[in-house]
């Protein structure tokens, strides 16, 4: 059997060919740096060179060696050589620039990291100048900006808990003064006339764009920053790519909704979405009525809500406003995820409603009038003081005072209630004093609908006084008829 098995390995061996074309293995240095230990000692993998088909390829042109990923060697600048020479020496500093400086170690690798820094501002300079020729180096250039950008992100300092950091505790990524200047050269390739779309459809594709949007849970809010920008540039440029990226976005809402609950991207990702939502054409296409209802309404369930409401209001009052029949499965969404327990969550609900409600300017389509403000009165009598001052605060607003007069007969009996018990009871005087004037106001409104609203509130009170005297009542009797047999059993 062990024969049989070398024997057919050497047939598999010898169907390997090696390329004829003189390329060759280069040592390959591997460096992982860490946020809070010293890097590893580099895995190298080295690979013995394979031999030129021809004797041409033994005197390679000494304007273009071939790239060697373990070292950076500094080149003399574009404005010291022949403009003849310029083409093949920015291909050289593109290839250079593949190598990933060490930045977890701050002796040895200074010189390293200096020179990549001075090549990365030359390209730039020279992009500016426009003499770069983004058609020439398409596929290096692409190249480089993957080989920096792609990387495994170091493990977060706070583990799987999401807490928002102090301003001087916020994540700096030490190889920022690279990054910045990559992203730079990314941004300017992006958005340049020079680049053909159809061309550069084959290096920015979908692959890169998943990675791309891979990145937005970096923790560097600076990164984040520029993707959005460059990440907004590609949707707008590659119509193509459009539906994609959405879909995309769409993928990292749901595992951060319903898996993770842990991105530290969605505030941006929504500012994308922003934009995009801004640019929908009416009537509005089903598949956007569908992201609202199963994308941005979902979101408003996980506990950082606080990191990206604002984004996210921004987002579904846009919709609201485009098609104000929206507004009804908004709110009954919004009512699905109100917050038990956390008050802070409460108020920015309380926020969102308003704007909602605002941009409907029509409340014809509202069918959930009698829930909404069965939700609005709970807030209003709640203990804590800032959840009902905020919800006080509605009657502020001249449209939602409109909306309130208009549906009056279905909304005091809701919310009455509880008024008279934050007037009888609630621990605020400034609660107290806000229930006033809403009750004052109601009763300048319309004085019959609150007078019979205080009558019924009346009669529910002394019903619930009769039953509770009943019920006082009924254990009396039950203790007196277990005190009489206890008595009878001790006699006999």
């Amino acid at each position: 059997m062990f024969n049989k098995i070398i024997k057919l390995a050497h047939k598999k061996c010898s169907k390997l060919e090696f390329p004829e074309n003189g390329l060759q293995f280069y040592e390959v240095v591997v460096k992982h740096a860490s946020r809070n230990s010293a890097a590893p000692a580099p895995v190298t993998i080295t690979a013995p060179a394979v031999a030129p088909a021809n004797s041409d390829s033994q005197n390679p042109s000494p304007a273009a060696p071939p790239p060697n990923s373990t070292v950076i060697e500094p080149l003399l600048p574009l404005r010291d050589v022949d403009e003849s020479e310029h083409r093949a020496l920015i291909l050289r500093k593109i290839q250079g620039c593949c190598f990933l400086c060490d930045f977890s170690d701050t002796v040895d690798s200074v010189n390293e990291r200096e020179t990549k820094r001075q090549t990365l501002e030359e390209l730039i300079e020279t992009i500016h100048s426009g003499s770069f020729g983004f058609s020439e180096n398409q596929e290096d250039l692409i190249n480089m900006v993957s080989v920096n950008i792609f990387r495994c992100p170091p493990p977060s300092p706070h583990g799987t808990e999401y807490l928002e950091p102090d301003e001087d505790d916020r994540y700096l990524d030490p190889s920022w003064p690279h990054l910045q200047l990559v992203y730079d050269i990314l941004l300017r390739y992006v958005v340049s006339p020079e680049v053909d779309v159809k061309t550069s459809k084959r290096y920015i594709d979908h692959v890169f764009v998943t990675k791309l949007i891979d990145l937005f849970d970096s923790e560097d809010m600076r990164e984040r920053e520029y993707l959005k920008n460059i990440l907004h540039r590609i949707y707008g440029k590659y119509m193509g790519h459009r539906p994609f990226i959405r879909n995309a976005i769409n993928d990292v809402f749901y595992r951060f909704v319903f898996e993770t609950q842990r991105h530290n991207g969605i505030s941006e990702l929504l500012e994308i979405h922003a934009s995009i939502i801004n640019g929908f054409a009416l009537p509005m296409k089903e598949e956007h009525k569908q992201f609202l209802i199963r994308t941005l309404i979902p979101l408003h369930k996980p506990k950082s809500l606080s990191f990206y409401h604002e984004q996210l209001t921004h987002c579904v009052v846009q919709f609201v406003e485009k098609d104000n029949r929206l507004a009804d499965p908004v709110i009954k969404g919004m009512l699905k995820y109100w917050p038990v327990s956390n008050s802070r969550k409460e108020v920015l609900f309380l926020g969102e409603l308003e704007l909602v409600l605002e941009a409907a300017q029509c409340t014809d389509s509202l069918r959930c009038i009698a829930s909404l403000f069965r939700q609005i009165g709970r807030c209003l009598g709640s203990s804590q003081f800032q959840v009902a001052e905020r919800a006080f605060f509605l009657w502020s607003n001249e449209y939602f005072v409109n909306l309130v007069a208009q549906n009056r007969n279905v909304i005091l009996p809701v919310i009455f209630e509880a008024l008279e018990k934050n007037m009888k009871g609630h621990w605020s005087r400034v609660v107290q004093g806000l229930t006033a004037n809403v009750r004052k106001m109601f009763l300048e409104m319309d004085t019959e609908l609150f007078e019979e609203c205080q009558r019924q509130y009346i009669e529910k009170e002394a019903k619930t006084i009769e039953l509770e005297e009943k019920r006082e009542l009924t254990w009396e009797k039950l203790e007196a008829e277990a005190a009489q047999s206890l008595r009878e059993d001790m006699v006999n």
